[in-house]
């Protein structure tokens, strides 16, 4: 009976699961809400605070004491407090001796301090092994399970075996911790959470100044004009028929710019003869602001498609087709069917269609969830050639719309031509440039040099060095 006993008590593992307690200095809203977290995910927590007493806010499994006694009892302390309140640690330094400082906290204001919060803590304690995280995860995100919040967070710090344990605690709370190095990489991280659509910048600035334009050019051209040499008011065109011209000039105007700077850069290999140069700062901040541009141009070619469906509901046309009836009726005159105009009416809505569809495409293939689940060959074929089918369909539709009306003296107001002829100028010069690319005498040359070939090795070294020298 006793050798049965000794064998199934060997089978019995000698460690067990239960976590290691975690410490957590401050009772805020945050505080509170990973400390609920942590003891989900199976860890022991005690909350250091100035009040050491129990309160209804805190987690009833968790414990509440002093910083000193709280610190004592846990080797990985979360310092979830604001910066100006740092100087407690000072004193704490002999019981915070090697043990691990998460630093979580940000600033108001970007690059608030001379150096990042985490690199002011390790300062204060020296002794201590400082890791900066959790600074990108709300409160709100913990609370409601983090499944409609970004799982990422952003791990730096000096110590590997630190920055490992931290990192092991994430993963346990069912987020994605992503190490960016040592703690010289807090100051990003603590200025990532304070930057407004960094990347959105750019496209929403130059899509407000081009509907600002446009809109301007329209009043002009549709509203002013004809009060002027018309005795004709037109200011109701304000409401629909100026925003329904002015989307679909901007989305066209949006994509080809998305292309762009593609065609820009290969224009620049070629007479460089090398991929090992930089571009220019203003081209690198346009190439990564591509995604931006065509889904603020997917929204406008949406909204066109949706301005577009309301034109036949509305009291302007209808009451125009009405007027050419009784018109027609009264002079006992109709108007012969013209097959070339119901060519052109019937290819300028296919194009359409078929450019939104594309478009709608390249808009779904730029989500995470699905761009993660496509190779980069599928990826490059979807955003690549069939963003330019979709550049060259949404062209035709502008052309055909346009017709014969590009030649027609009486479009131009004011010596102004329509708004649409505006919007063919940057496609057009993006599709022409592009089959001039592709032809074999320049593809082939681009190819090897992106593959990594070199007319002349030592330009881009020089290059490199000018460009290296300025910057210091």
């Amino acid at each position: 009976m006793s050798k049965n006993s000794s064998n199934i008590m060997a089978l019995v593992p000698k460690t067990s699961n239960k976590r290691e307690t975690v410490c957590i200095f401050g009772t805020g809203d945050f505080g509170r809400a990973l400390g609920h977290k942590l003891i989900q995910s199976g860890y022991p927590v005690v909350f250091g605070s100035r009040s050491p007493w129990p309160s209804s806010l805190i987690p009833k499994d968790a414990e509440v004491l002093s910083h000193a006694e709280a610190a004592q009892k846990a080797a990985i302390i979360i310092v979830a407090i604001q910066r100006q309140h740092y100087d407690f640690l000072a004193s704490l330094e002999e019981t915070l001796h090697g043990k691990v400082l998460v630093d979580i906290s940000n600033n108001l204001k970007i690059n608030q301090y001379p150096e990042s919060n985490a690199k002011y803590l390790a300062q204060l304690v020296p002794s201590a092994r400082v890791v900066k995280a959790f600074n990108t995860v709300s409160a709100w995100s913990l609370q409601s399970g983090t499944l409609d919040a970004s799982r990422q967070v952003f791990v730096c710090g000096d110590d590997t075996e630190a920055k490992q344990m931290v990192m092991d605690i994430v993963r346990a709370l069912g987020l994605t911790p992503l190490d960016q190095g040592s703690l010289l990489a807090a100051r990003e991280i603590e200025n990532y959470p304070l930057q407004l659509f960094p990347m959105w910048k750019l496209p929403i600035f130059l899509s407000l100044g081009l509907t600002a334009f446009f809109f301007f050019y329209c009043l002009v051209r549709d509203i002013i004009y004809p009060r002027v040499y018309e005795n004709k008011d037109y200011s109701f065109f304000l409401a629909i028929s100026i925003p329904n011209r002015i989307c679909p000039i901007l989305a066209l105007v949006l994509l080809a710019l998305v292309y762009l700077p593609g065609v820009l850069a290969a224009i620049i290999q070629l007479y460089r003869g090398t991929k090992y140069s930089r571009f220019p700062d203003w081209l690198d901040k346009w190439m990564l602001c591509r995604k931006q541009l065509g889904l603020v141009a997917l929204a406008f070619a949406s909204l066109h498609v949706i301005y577009t469906l309301v034109i036949p509901i509305r009291y302007y046309v209808r009451w125009r087709i009405e007027d050419r009836t009784i018109s027609q009726a009264l002079n006992n005159k109709t108007s012969p069917f013209d097959n070339t105009n119901g060519w052109l009416s019937d290819s300028y809505l296919a194009l359409g269609i078929l450019g939104f569809f594309l478009f709608v495409l390249l808009g779904i293939t730029s989500l995470p969830s699905v761009s993660n689940n496509v190779n980069w060959r599928e990826f490059r074929f979807v955003q690549s050639k069939l963003g330019y089918l979709t550049l060259i369909l949404c062209t035709a539709h502008t052309l055909v719309y346009g017709g014969k009306r590009f030649l027609s003296p009486s479009s131009y107001r004011w010596y102004l031509p329509s708004a649409y002829i505006l919007s063919l100028i940057i496609p057009c010069i993006v599709l022409v440039v592009k089959f001039v690319l592709i032809l074999p005498c320049l593809d082939k040359q681009l190819t090897r040099i992106r593959q990594g070939w070199e007319r002349n090795p030592q330009y881009s070294e020089q290059s490199n060095y000018i460009i290296n020298k300025s910057a210091v």
